[in-house]
């Protein structure tokens, strides 16, 4: 899947733009809109029709909602029955048999539900729909009346598969009026570049390291080796995932879309609340408008502000997907987030800068629970890494990670520092400013031309996030 929509990309992606900026403003959504079906059906082209029928239930709930006016019990049980449908889709197709795996555990018996394949990027899209009604319905903003707007606002390409979560207030008006400049497309190029970058060069091959040593025995790993594993993991799934959105940021540019940031460097966070306002900002924001605020936010007693960290938390590892170590993951950060609220931030405070180290440390432990399997894989794992283990297999298996992908690891840590963005906000004089312009798009010009030669010489290419 994922190397087919590269491909597709690379050779339709200038077809798509040609046509695009060849028609009417009219006509452009419509393009867009199309050539994201497309996109999706060359994947996945079973579940196109499920799309489509999400799109006309979803517009036709926001028209019904729009219409009830003054009739707040109408308007309260129409949204009602469209949360509750479109969460129904989501629980059948990413849920329905671990639900069935926990009937048949606790009841002992025996249901056979047989394999619901998970429909790509039915969180995300599933989650644009939801934003959209719920904005609807607090009036935040009006239905939109014109199918192929909200249509291109729940499939656009760049966002389909794998997320940003763009919420429909930021883009509406965009959808109705968006100006084109020559600079912003520039901008594009070079954000899609370094996005597809930080997946092929940095993601890909940390991932390699990583699937090494997580597909052995935990429970014969050398702590070398445990570390040298999950320090992979830890730069790996940042830059598939920020390689991704900044991939959509890029796109969107290209087609005089502006998206928002959806990562600002998570690994120099102090505290676990501050990675979280860091890491994945669309999900977190999500859950904290439509779930947290809601459900009271910090406006309550004390109990009920942990009540509410735990049950967002949990929901949010749930989201990822449909297993109990994704449960645990976010459980164990609405356990962190809350002892951060009951004083245990302003304890990191006073130990900067090592605060860094324990974050880090706290993140790359709830990482492993996030890529094991099972609780027992684990834990097995997190004992390796802390038990001092040496082994002769085990420690020349990590020397050997660590010879063969020194360069990935060391471009990885630095470029997952602003050290860059700091750079960039350096004042330079007009010959300095050309010459690094030159430096830089050469740059560009280098790093997809490495891309190119990765993506033809490898078959190694997963996307971590297409699963959710």
């Amino acid at each position: 899947m994922v190397f087919s929509s590269v491909s597709f990309l690379f050779f339709f992606l200038p077809l798509v733009l040609v046509l695009y900026f060849s028609v009417p403003f009219k006509w452009k959504n419509a393009i867009l809109f199309l050539f994201s079906l497309v996109f999706y059906a060359w994947g996945e082209p079973r579940y196109v029709i499920l799309m489509l029928i999400s799109i006309v239930m979803n517009y036709g709930y926001g028209i019904w909602i729009d219409r009830a006016g003054e009739r707040e019990r109408k308007r309260v049980s129409v949204l009602t029955l469209a949360i509750v449908t479109n969460i129904g889709l989501l629980g059948f197709f990413k849920y329905a048999n671990f639900f069935v795996e926990v009937v048949n555990a606790s009841l002992h018996t025996d249901i056979q539900l047989g394999p619901v394949p998970l429909p790509i990027g039915i969180s995300f899209y599933t989650f644009h729909a939801l934003s959209y009604l719920i904005d609807v319905y607090r009036r935040v903003e009006k239905a939109q009346s014109n199918l192929f707007r909200l249509a291109l606002y729940i499939t656009f390409f760049p966002q389909l598969v794998a997320g940003p979560i763009i919420r429909y207030n930021s883009v509406a008006a965009q959808l109705a009026k968006r100006a084109f400049s020559s600079v912003q497309f520039a901008e594009g190029i070079k954000r899609f570049i370094i996005g597809l970058s930080k997946k092929v060069l940095l993601a890909n091959p940390l991932g390699a390291v990583a699937d090494t040593v997580f597909d052995a025995s935990a429970a014969d790993l050398s702590t070398g080796s445990a570390w040298v594993g999950i320090i992979a993991y830890t730069l790996q799934i940042y830059f598939d995932f920020s390689g991704y959105s900044d991939m959509a940021i890029g796109l969107g540019k290209m087609f005089g879309f502006e998206f928002a940031e959806n990562f600002n460097y998570p690994y120099v966070a102090k505290s676990t609340s501050e990675f979280w306002r860091r890491w994945h900002i669309s999900l977190g924001s999500w859950f904290r408008d439509y779930v947290y605020i809601p459900l009271g936010g910090s406006k309550v007693a004390p109990w009920k502000v942990y009540r509410n960290l735990l049950i967002v938390w949990t929901l949010t590892g749930f989201w990822h997907g449909a297993s109990w170590t994704f449960i645990a993951w976010g459980t164990y950060y609405g356990v962190l987030i809350a002892l951060e609220k009951a004083g245990f931030e302003k304890v990191l405070a006073r130990i900067y800068p090592l605060n860094h180290v324990v974050v880090l440390l706290l993140v790359m432990i709830g990482w492993v629970f996030f890529r094991a399997d099972n609780f027992g894989y684990a834990a097995q794992y997190i004992a390796a890494m802390f038990a001092f283990r040496s082994g002769t297999i085990g420690d020349a298996q990590a020397l050997s990670l660590l010879s063969m992908n020194w360069l990935p690891f060391a471009i990885a840590i630095v470029a997952a520092t602003p050290v860059a963005a700091s750079l960039r906000k350096l004042k330079l004089g007009t010959a300095a400013h050309r010459t690094v312009t030159v430096c830089v798009m050469l740059f560009n010009f280098f790093l997809f031309a490495e891309v190119i030669l990765y993506l033809i010489n490898s078959t190694y290419n997963p996307f971590l996030y297409f699963r959710f």
